[in-house]
């Protein structure tokens, strides 16, 4: 689901206001913040690297390992740093996970403290730790990389400055004067929104590996079961909303029917000077106002028309009493399952009934296609967009009856339009 305001920075990299946004500033706060947690981490893992470089240096030079007290060294520095890596990665995840929010504002959970054992024991524990050599080890070498770069580009804007000097300034190769400096000026200048792009990029793919490290991870079976459990709930939910449909259908609304038809008799029976006359005229029109209402909720709950028509011309009849007219492209073949059926045709009335209150268009277009095994339903409209969930109850619970078919739902409104609905229903039966 798009929207106006992007909550993360891979979201607003895509976006063409990326660089006069403030998400640029938020990227180099976030990379500025890194430093002082990537060189403790660094310092650390240098401790325990440089003297297992050295040794594995004297292996290959001499061909024996190395003295006692230095193996003595690194195997109890190994140790001790694998047994307190764990611990150490605590804090560091508590702050990483409130980092994040400068780049990224989707709620990362605190993961709650398991118990010593449990700690060591746990896989998000682990992935922690992982996360602590990763930025320890790998997010330096990527911050010097890009560093060099920002230097070298700082070189070539600067060179005309430079060039005068007695010592030539040397950048691929030496440059001695400023008319030779001003085209290396030039690139260096197109080249800094490239850079600011770069650092950008470098930003969410840190903030990326975080987010995936930081995140405990799924009970795989946990998460089939509640899969399941939902199927089961939804499939009972059809059966009785169709018991439902057929009492009211089959019981209920004849016997309304035919206690109005008796009393619209009996009003032919009785003189309009009668005492009973205005009481029964009040209880004939109650009863067909009941009546009415009765048939508005067995079409609520599964509309006739869907049931005899099928789902495309059924939702060719709601685009016609729609008061915005509706061009309705369906190309749909072959069976679809009725929770499907009835998702559909729910989505594009709702969302016809949306454009009708709120978008100010004049027209909109229904297509319904299938792709792949999924059933597609597109609604659109020229209307003035900024169409916003947040605002109102009808798109959010749009989405909770899409979900409930094990869909999603895509909204794509700018402000000034246009709007775009797209619904995929999965149509495994």
């Amino acid at each position: 689901m798009t929207s106006e305001h992007p909550r993360h920075l891979a979201a607003a990299l895509r976006r063409r206001d990326w660089l006069i946004s403030a998400w640029p500033w938020r990227a180099l706060a976030y990379l500025i913040t890194t430093v002082p947690i990537a060189g403790v981490l660094t310092v650390g893992l240098l401790v325990i690297g440089a003297p297992l470089l050295a040794a594995a240096n004297a292996l290959r030079q001499h061909g024996r390992p190395p003295e006692i007290p230095l193996m003595l060294f690194l195997a109890v520095g190994s140790l001790t740093l694998v047994a307190l890596a764990p611990l150490a990665s605590v804090p560091v995840a508590a702050v990483e996970r409130w980092r994040i929010g400068l780049v990224d504002g989707r709620p990362l959970p605190a993961s709650p403290w398991p118990g010593l054992v449990a700690r060591y024991r746990s896989a998000a524990g682990w992935r922690e730790v992982a996360y602590l050599f990763w930025l320890g080890g790998v997010v330096p070498v990527a911050y010097w990389t890009f560093l060099v770069l920002v230097l070298l580009d700082l070189g070539m804007v600067t060179s005309p400055w430079l060039a005068g000097d007695a010592d030539p300034v040397v950048i691929w190769r030496p440059i001695e004067s400023t008319g030779e400096a001003v085209p290396y000026a030039i690139v260096g200048v197109l080249l800094l929104p490239v850079l600011c792009y770069g650092a950008g990029l470098l930003a969410a793919a840190q903030a990326a590996v975080a987010r995936w490290a930081l995140t405990s991870p799924v009970d795989a079976a946990a998460l089939r079961e509640v899969a399941r459990s939902r199927t089961r709930l939804v499939g009972a939910y059809e059966a009785e909303r169709r018991r439902i449909e057929r009492d009211l259908h089959d019981g209920a609304q004849p016997r309304l029917t035919s206690l109005t038809l008796q009393l619209g008799l009996a009003r032919l029976d009785v003189p309009e000077d009668s005492p009973a006359a205005r009481p029964l005229a009040v209880a004939h029109d109650q009863a067909r106002g009941l009546m009415v209402m009765l048939r508005q909720l067995v079409h609520g709950i599964r509309p006739q028309s869907l049931t005899d028509l099928g789902l495309a011309d059924a939702v060719r009849e709601v685009a016609d009493a729609s008061p915005v007219p509706v061009t309705v492209h369906a190309d749909v073949t072959g069976e679809l399952p009725e929770i499907v059926e009835t998702t559909a045709y729910f989505v594009v009335s709702e969302a016809l009934g949306n454009v009708a209150r709120h978008a100010g268009a004049t027209r909109a277009d229904v297509r319904l296609t299938r792709a792949g095994g999924d059933l597609v339903v597109e609604v659109s409209d020229d209307g003035r967009g900024g169409a916003d969930p947040a605002r109102g109850t009808g798109l959010t619970g749009l989405a909770d009856r899409v979900a409930a078919a094990d869909g999603r739902l895509l909204l794509a409104s700018p402000p000034g339009g246009p709007t775009l609905v797209r619904v995929e229903l999965p149509c495994r039966r």
